[in-house]
């Protein structure tokens, strides 16, 4: 039970919030305080401060305006601090970690009246890595091109981009730059980012000669004495999936809040899935011999690292011989002797493959285990030899040759991983594993990319961070779909009896905003006349726009009505893909502050996360409802199953999700109590099919106009 001067200090806090912005207490916030503080104030512990009871899981629906960041803050961290855990905030997107680091944690600091540290989370891979750095800067000066991977083509790094390299570790040398991406005054692409970064299976950790200034080493110093740690989805997720508390603090001693918790599904299933080009394998195999011969020259054939080697090389020719003829036999099964089929991605129905693909995969994973040990072996000898327990091997030599040998070692589990998936049928009544092929372009003509990748996370959330962690609060302006909770619980494996509650936004929506369903002739059943009349509707209606955001659900359809429309609306569009969204939203802030109109065209990621208050958006205009792509290998896969199982895929799973996401694209309006506008929905299938009422009835209460 929650002590009565625990609950008197968060009483406390919250007059002090109330009385510093003039505001009386809101129905919704008071509500999901004492929500979280009755979830995480009813844990009981032993003697070790472990918990020891079930209910330590609530899940909270908060609408917009509600307040929901400042009610779990205050009352989540005096608890956490009272039982001596850690307090992990994972969101999905960097805004909402802005707010928090820069707005919320200082306030609530402030309230609580004690000493709170805080600290953000980032992955290896935001970090600059010196080591990584000097020796591409030195490969350059030897032979003036590197490979990123052993199995692409080597290329010639431009002159320009050297010379910024060269800056960077300057700049870093001389304490002008601390080594994170984020904090660069300049944006740097991915593909340009990636060779002056590191991973686990790279990093030399305490043995580089680097270790004492590493960027991410000293980040992970702060955090180890943080009492909050702000983090992301993706971070947690691979902190589990290293067993939790490699990267951030052990599960058992920590208080979670997935805030956007809406997220945490299909960022879950991403993260266990895999990939694999047969013939870009086949290549990388290739190379990594040459590699391993380079690496047993360096060390002076090592007798150990030559033994290791040797056995490596039989599981590589069983790897190379599985794979030519899973190679024969996509080409048989999608190829069919012409050049390319119509379809760029084949689908295994139910995610079954052929026994034939099944054998080669169980040939594959069998050679790729072996192959992975033996790397794996390689490794350790490595780094026993940065230690100084391999005198025969150079230290210098050890340390430039463990990351690569390390990306050696990944390479191998992931191929391992990915020929598992296809070997292993899905056991009886579990949701399945979908399957599939890409065919991709490649410099010798198509390439088969087989992947993988599970429908559901369930079991893997259920069993690594639902039981095991000490408390969780999940929380998202969305938690809903069609107005219950199943999905969310189904989807996240959450005990069927966890606490869920769904709290009112404070906003009047009838009074605030206008739902408006036109009247059409046009089926978004049929693209071709559904975007003719879109076009149409909009050279209307767009003419006398002030601050609109128009949302589309495809490419093709943004594209072809932008291209229709007139030129003196088209003028007015910011369109996604012409530049960043922060761009985007940067500048349609400017035009409206220039008492001028703006118009964003933008797709699913402007459907959420856009905060526009007031003059910066009276107007959202969704052109279609937001049903998921009909040939997605996932949703496909887990329709195929719930059919299977007597249940109706479109009502139980397409309607929901879809409900889901237009909940949040019509949240985009209302973002404070003061804003006004409409909402135009040019779809009449919310009035012309049976599902229609269902996805109506669970959008806020607008006003409605329905034609």
């Amino acid at each position: 039970m929650l002590s009565d001067a625990l609950k008197n200090s968060i009483q406390a806090s919250y007059r002090r919030f109330l009385a510093d912005h003039e505001m009386k207490p809101r129905y919704g916030q008071k509500m999901m305080i004492a929500h979280v503080a009755r979830t995480l104030g009813a844990i009981e512990v032993d003697e070790k401060g472990e918990r020891v009871n079930e209910n330590h899981l609530c899940v909270i629906e908060a609408g917009t305006g509600t307040g929901k960041t400042m009610a779990y803050l205050l009352s989540a961290i005096p608890i956490a601090q009272s039982h001596s855990k850690s307090l992990v905030i994972s969101t999905a997107t960097v805004a909402l970690q802005e707010q928090l680091l820069n707005k919320d944690l200082p306030e609530v600091a402030r309230l609580l009246g004690e000493s709170v540290n805080y600290v953000l989370a980032k992955g290896r891979g935001r970090y600059f890595c010196i080591s990584q750095a000097e020796k591409l800067l030195d490969s350059q000066n030897q032979t003036g091109q590197i490979a990123l991977y052993e199995d692409e083509i080597e290329h010639s790094i431009d002159p320009s981009l050297l010379v910024f390299y060269q800056e960077l570790l300057g700049k870093f040398a001389a304490g002008e730059w601390d080594g994170d991406r984020d904090s660069l005054a300049q944006e740097i692409e991915a593909a340009n980012w990636a060779p002056l970064t590191s991973d686990h299976t790279r990093c030399t950790n305490r043995r580089c000669s680097n270790f004492s200034v590493c960027p991410f080493y000293k980040s992970r110093d702060s955090m180890d004495k943080a009492d909050i740690v702000v983090a992301n989805h993706d971070l947690v997720l691979a902190d589990l999936s290293l067993g939790g508390g490699a990267i951030l603090p052990e599960p058992a001693n920590t208080v979670y809040i997935f805030d956007e918790a809406h997220h945490l599904s299909s960022k879950a299933t991403g993260h266990f899935a895999y990939t694999m080009r047969v013939k870009g394998t086949q290549r990388w195999l290739k190379s990594s011999v040459k590699q391993l011969d380079a690496m047993l020259d360096e060390c002076d054939n090592n007798a150990v690292l030559a033994q290791y080697v040797e056995r490596m090389a039989p599981a590589r020719q069983d790897i190379d011989i599985a794979l030519d003829q899973l190679h024969s036999d996509l080409r048989i099964m999608l190829m069919d002797g012409v050049q390319r089929p119509a379809s760029e991605r084949f689908r295994f129905p139910k995610g079954v493959l052929p026994e034939t693909m099944m054998h080669s995969a169980k040939d594959i994973a069998s050679a790729a285990e072996r192959w992975m040990l033996k790397a794996e072996q390689i490794v350790d000898v490595l780094k026993e030899a940065l230690d100084g327990g391999v005198p025969e091997i150079n230290r210098d030599v050890a340390e430039r040759w463990y990351p690569r040998m390390g990306l050696l070692w990944m390479r191998a589990q992931s191929l391992y991983w990915l020929n598992k998936s296809y070997a292993v049928a899905d056991p009886e009544g579990v949701a399945p594993t979908a399957r599939w092929i890409n065919l991709v372009d490649a410099s010798d003509g198509v390439d088969f990319e087989c992947r993988s990748s599970p429908v559901s996370a369930a079991d893997t959330l259920q069993e690594h961070l639902w039981s095991s962690c000490f408390g969780a609060v999940l929380t998202s302006a969305t938690m809903t779909a069609l107005g219950h909770f199943n999905r969310v619980i189904h989807e996240l494996g959450l005990p069927q009896d966890v606490l869920c509650e769904r709290l009112p936004s404070p906003f009047n929506y009838p009074q605030a905003a206008v739902l408006s369903v036109p009247r059409m002739e046009s089926d978004p059943g049929k693209p071709e006349e559904h975007t003719k009349e879109v076009i149409s509707i909009l050279n209307k209606g767009l003419a006398s726009a002030a601050a609109t955001l128009v949302l589309f659900s495809s490419w093709r359809q943004m594209f072809t009505v932008l291209e229709k429309l007139e030129s003196t609306i088209r003028s007015k569009v910011l369109a996604q893909g012409d530049l960043t969204k922060n761009e985007i939203i940067r500048k349609h802030k400017e035009i409206i502050n220039a008492e001028k109109p703006s118009i964003i065209f933008g797709l699913a990621s402007f459907a959420e996360g856009v905060d526009l208050p007031g003059k910066y958006l009276t107007e959202v205009i969704i052109t279609k409802l937001p049903f998921g792509v009909p040939d997605d290998p996932v949703d496909a896969t887990m329709a195929e199953w719930i059919e299977q199982r007597g249940g109706n895929a479109f009502m139980e799973w397409t309607v929901p999700e879809a409900s889901m996401r237009l909940t949040q694209a019509t949240g985009r309006l209302l973002r404070t109590e003061q804003d006004s506008g409409r909402v135009i929905l040019l779809d009449r299938r919310v009035v012309t099919r049976r599902y229609g009422r269902q996805l109506l009835d669970a959008l806020p209460p607008f006003r409605r106009e329905i034609s």
